[in-house]
């Protein structure tokens, strides 16, 4: 199975293209810019590196959430496009089980941080058992003081958020804070493409109409907006 993968949640921009276990192109970026500047091109680039034709791809990947609002917007509806186009499905991943994948294998608890701008991370909690990873609480949103607030064990850390509060969470849960080397901290495509293929394998698809980004909260404007 050949699934083309788009992650647009952060700083970070990302395309793969996998065939079933195997990597067949990737690039990744980290850039100011809109993702929308080099997103189709990127996309253009890595299945010409892989090979394939676009006609040739199975179905598409693409992160949900949580993450920058107009990023997630814009790799949604870019995937969209291109699925609309070719008729080939679409499954969404959440970019925290992204992050958290890439930091499996680890003992410990698992905590991936993604900045929500405004002093809050969106996170979540996974544990690596017996060879899969398992989701140990509901996507949230909070400062980050209050999502490490409970935490009395030894804990991975990983995403941006957790380079933008690596001081505090040090000072907070100290020798239990353990952190991700710092290539884990980008979410890959192939991340998210391999995380995808159980769905596909079981035709477990979204539906184009239905499907949305997962924001999780209010974007800053409807914020600024509900508090003037």
């Amino acid at each position: 199975m050949k699934i083309l993968a788009v992650d647009t949640a952060t700083k970070s921009c990302s395309v793969a293209v996998i065939d079933k276990s195997s990597l067949l192109a990737e690039t990744t970026i980290v850039r100011e810019q809109t993702h929308s500047k080099h997103l189709m091109e990127m996309i253009n680039r890595v299945i010409s590196l892989s090979g394939l034709a676009l006609s040739e791809l199975d179905g598409f990947a693409v992160t949900r959430g949580p993450g920058t609002f107009t990023g997630l917007r814009i790799g949604i509806s870019s995937v969209k496009g291109l699925a609309v186009a070719s008729g080939k499905p679409v499954v969404g991943v959440s970019s925290l089980d992204a992050l958290a994948m890439q930091a499996s294998f680890s003992p410990y608890l698992i905590c991936p941080f993604v900045d929500a701008r405004r002093g809050e991370v969106y996170f979540s909690r996974y544990r690596f058992i017996n060879g899969y990873l398992k989701k140990q609480t509901e996507e949230q949103v909070f400062p980050p003081e209050k999502a490490v607030c409970d935490i009395n064990e030894k804990c991975i850390f990983v995403g941006d958020g957790a380079l933008l509060y690596q001081e505090m969470l040090l000072k907070k849960i100290g020798e239990s804070a353990f952190f991700a080397p710092s290539i884990q901290n980008t979410i890959r495509a192939s991340t998210v493409a391999y995380l995808s293929m159980n769905r596909f394998e079981k035709y477990d698809t979204d539906n184009l109409d239905l499907f949305i980004p997962h924001y999780i909260r209010r974007s800053d404007a409807e914020l600024n907006l509900t508090n003037s």
